[in-house]
């Protein structure tokens, strides 16, 4: 999954800018270390796009219904054969 690079130049803007004022001097280097630390530890979560999570679950919710009808109808030929 791609990352919107703004996001995370914001990300890492803001969290260079929390430092302590004794450490301002270094806010261009901890800007860009801590954009590698997001991107890097981003990068190997399992993370999936909304559209791709919203796909899946109208998938499941399809499938669930479709195991409860069938269920249902197993149910009922079994509840059939049992009357024979």
């Amino acid at each position: 999954m791609a990352f919107d690079p703004r996001k995370l130049d914001e990300l890492a803007r803001q969290l260079a800018g929390s430092l302590p004022e004794g450490l301002r001097h270094l806010h261009s280097d901890a800007e860009k270390n801590f954009r590698e630390v997001l991107q890097g530890a981003l990068s190997r979560m399992d993370l999936v796009t909304r559209e791709e999570f919203d796909a899946q679950s109208e998938v499941l919710a399809r499938t669930r219904a479709k195991l409860e009808s069938l269920s249902e109808r197993l149910e009922t030929l079994e509840q059939e054969s049992r009357d024979t």
